[in-house]
């Protein structure tokens, strides 16, 4: 027996134990099989990771039955994603906390190119993945992340209003009664809020504009007790640093209730952080390297100021509590290029603040070796039931993987499973070949 064959079946040993480790959230044990057998496919060589073309590689002398029960499996059993996410969390986030502390927890929504019409969740909105308006489903995500490694916890898909309030449509992809439309801000509290009651070690939360802009989500992380580091946009207003807005009217009369709102005036009023970034002296700004790139050390100029956010829809006599605002201005660029909302306590220094930020990037990593290697675009199925199937069983491939290299990103080391030979007339369904057989 050769070297490869021995290390591929000491890989294919520890994966059953994975996958035993993993069976009480499937809740039944005839659901294990079958869930070893999709997780293989989606981590065996292969381009495209649909249900057929795995089942293939698995069994090629009985693709039939095997793609009849990996179909059912995904499509049809009714045990539970969220369950089977919060079970891998549980058996790989300890290994990643033997690494390194984790540091983040990471907010963003990835988009599903898709034609047609009929999938769930599809509409024309924003595909990140394309980077323009398509015909696409976007789910929003939740990762935990360290200086070794991250990992999704989360994963739900986005349903648009339009898609939310069709009941026909609704039901011809079996979206459960109780889901209800909610904006991408709402559904990625819910997936924090569950992961505290998880017991998943806290750390600062990272999101982009679409998140940070959201006052209501950042109010919901603040009563959470969760520090954030959120992108904005750049007409996102502030109070100068050391200003805030003027205290109420003096009551004038006895009658009603004496005046509470904050108030602002022509001379005393917020500005966008583009505006006030322009206004800081040059030597606010430090050049700053955060980590190695593929083929350079990462730096840039930053600021941070401590500002207090302008809250147009707080309750104007609330007082904003300071915060810091990041600024990202580059020394061969016209004006700055990215900011960003910090919680993070008082002292911490800019070196820190850019450091947690730039964590950021360890989502685009998953994403990139979810859709890539294990095939979290490939589902072919168009129900909301197979959808977050799917995604949770890449979810624990990619798991596996880590653990396999130690809390290490995937894409450094293969790992090998044992793969079955296809026999000589194995002829996918569809091919040309197989036209006009029974």
């Amino acid at each position: 027996m050769s070297k490869a064959s021995t290390s591929a079946r000491a890989v294919a040993r520890r994966f059953e134990r994975y996958a035993n480790a993993l069976a009480p959230a499937l809740q039944h044990a005839d659901r294990v099989e079958p869930f070893e057998a999709y997780c293989t496919g989606l981590i065996l060589p292969g381009e495209r990771k649909s249900v057929e073309p795995m089942a293939s590689r698995i069994a090629p002398r009985a693709v039939r039955a095997k793609h009849q029960s990996m179909h059912h499996f995904v499509s049809t059993s009714p045990w539970s994603a969220d369950r089977l996410l919060r079970q891998v969390a549980n058996l790989v986030v300890p290994e990643m906390e033997r690494q390194a502390p984790i540091s983040a927890w990471i907010i963003d929504d990835t988009g599903i190119p898709k034609k047609g019409k009929h999938s769930v969740g599809v509409a024309h909105q924003y595909c990140g993945q394309l980077g323009k308006q398509a015909n696409c489903q976007v789910a929003v995500t939740l990762s935990v992340a360290n200086a070794a490694a991250s990992l999704p916890i989360a994963h739900r898909l986005y349903l648009p209003e339009e898609w939310a309030t069709d009941r026909e449509r609704r039901a011809s992809v079996g979206v459960p009664e109780d889901v209800r439309f909610k904006t991408k801000p709402e559904i990625a509290l819910e997936q924090i809020r569950a992961a505290i009651a998880q017991g998943i070690p806290r750390s600062t939360v990272l999101a982009d504009a679409a998140y940070g802009n959201n006052t209501a989500f950042r109010d919901g992380l603040t009563t959470l007790n969760l520090r954030y580091a959120l992108a904005i946009q750049s007409n996102t207003c502030v109070w100068r640093p050391g200003e805030k807005p003027l205290a109420p009217k003096r009551r004038t009369s006895h009658l009603g209730r004496p005046p509470s709102a904050l108030r602002r005036t022509i001379s005393h009023h917020p500005v966008s952080v583009l505006e006030l970034a322009r206004e800081l002296p040059a030597n606010a700004y430090r050049t700053i390297q955060w980590r190695e790139g593929t083929n350079d050390v990462l730096r840039s100029r930053f600021a941070a100021v401590r500002v207090r956010p302008s809250h147009e829809r707080r309750p104007q006599s609330i007082l904003p509590q300071e915060e810091w605002l990041v600024i990202e201005w580059p020394k061969d660029e016209a004006n700055p290029t990215k900011y960003w909302f910090s919680t993070l306590d008082k002292n911490t220094s800019l070196q820190t603040l850019v450091a947690t930020i730039m964590q950021r990037w360890r989502i685009e990593r998953d994403y990139q070796e979810l859709k890539s290697e294990l095939g979290l675009t490939h589902y072919e199925g168009r129900s909301w039931l197979g959808f977050h199937h799917h995604a949770a069983l890449c979810v624990a491939a990619y798991g596996f993987l880590l653990l396999e290299q130690g809390a290490f990103s995937p894409s450094k080391h293969r790992v090998e499973l044992p793969q079955s030979s296809l026999p000589d007339d194995f002829k996918p369904r569809g091919s040309a070949s197989t036209h006009g057989q029974a």
